[in-house]
């Protein structure tokens, strides 16, 4: 049955109450109360009743629209919302769906109604169009997996071949620096090459992590120490403010990859003579963790962005600082993993704080 043949019957069936309802008043009005009272019906005394003035024929009339007509009325109005709401349950279901719609749901099915109307039509085509969507993101997964491992053959051979010949004592110092540099763009494509299938595994669920209790302050202490050793070289001081003792449950080798990250990123985009700040605190039920830096800054326009992979917001700084821009993709990932929350505030030319929540172990 079509959609509009449907709403048609349903609204005449509206109406079709709202007459009786209105039928069954003024008969109540016009008939039976009269007879309680033992008078004739209303419209016969007001027919033989020649001296009625225009004035109670009106009030009367009025009784008639408040007594039978209002509620009339409002039956229509409240069974009219009814119908409507009832024809556009599909419409809201798809819409509900469609903004809970990401690449990591794109398997769910909206299910019909079954009345096999144009709204019925319209959830096929949403769920032939998810089908579509989840099969095209299922294929860039399997080629990024497969292009990521038949790269790490070729870069490992590459990679080994460049550090025998650095290892020849008869090489020259031009050949030597040129095969330096040519180590370091092979250990950075290396680093792209994992990186992009971190993501791409874990997008896929297929990255497991370890469950155990974690001492968080003494990763941060770690942390700090090596972020201090890449700061030197710039004459960047990195400071470690507050430390809270505090237990996670996690993956230690992650955690500690989040926190080499985000430090690696407050030292590279900084300014010479620059500070890192580091503070870990307890918060209620969480553990929070803050670094902040004097950097240049990022603008908000790019803020909703950061954690693309491979986004840089700054393009003419981007060429002078060495990264393959999946860093804080992979820090995102690690934290939504461990069921905690990252965000980054920053005010260009003054400091840019990034804060990490993770849930805390209630002995930590």
């Amino acid at each position: 049955m079509k959609i509009r043949t449907r709403l048609t019957l349903w609204f005449s069936v509206v109406l079709l109450v709202a007459l009786l309802a209105m039928g069954l008043l003024s008969y109540n009005e016009y008939v039976l109360e009269p007879q309680r009272d033992g008078l004739r019906p209303a419209v016969t005394q007001k027919a033989n009743a020649g001296d009625e003035s225009d004035e109670n024929t009106l009030g009367d009339l009025v009784e008639i629209l408040l007594w039978c007509g209002v509620p009339a009325l409002a039956l229509a109005l409240g069974g009219g919302w009814w119908l409507m709401r009832k024809a556009l349950e599909p419409v809201t279901a798809l819409t509900l769906a469609a903004e809970r719609l990401t690449e990591h749901n794109l398997r769910e099915r909206l299910p019909p109604t079954g009345s096999g109307d144009e709204l019925d039509r319209l959830t096929e085509v949403f769920n032939a169009m998810t089908g579509r969507l989840d099969d095209s993101f299922n294929r860039i997964r399997e080629f990024t997996l497969h292009a990521s491992h038949e790269l790490k053959t070729p870069l490992t051979v590459i990679h080994a071949e460049l550090e025998t010949w650095l290892g020849q004592k008869e090489l020259s110092a031009a050949d030597r620096t040129r095969l330096e540099s040519q180590l370091d763009e092979v250990q950075r494509l290396t680093k792209i090459v994992d990186g992009l299938t971190l993501l791409t595994k874990a997008d896929a669920g297929q990255v497991s992590l370890a469950k155990a209790a974690i001492s968080l302050n003494d990763l941060v202490r770690e942390a700090c120490s090596d972020a201090q050793s890449l700061a030197t070289p710039h004459a960047i001081k990195v400071e470690l403010g507050h430390c809270d003792s505090l237990n996670v449950t996690g993956d230690r080798h992650r955690l500690r990859q989040l926190l080499l990250n985000l430090c690696d990123n407050a030292v590279k985009y900084n300014q010479p003579d620059g500070k890192v700040w580091v503070n870990l605190r307890q918060d209620e039920a969480t553990a929070v963790l803050s670094i902040a830096n004097t950097g240049p800054g990022i603008p908000a326009a790019v803020l909703p962005r950061i954690f693309e992979p491979f986004f840089r917001g700054d393009a003419s700084h981007s060429q002078q600082v060495e990264g393959c821009g999946l860093g804080l993709s992979i820090a995102r990932w690690i934290v939504d993993a461990h069921g905690g929350t990252i965000q980054i505030e920053s005010e260009p030319g003054t400091q840019t704080v990034v804060t990490v929540r993770l849930p805390r172990n209630r002995q930590g």
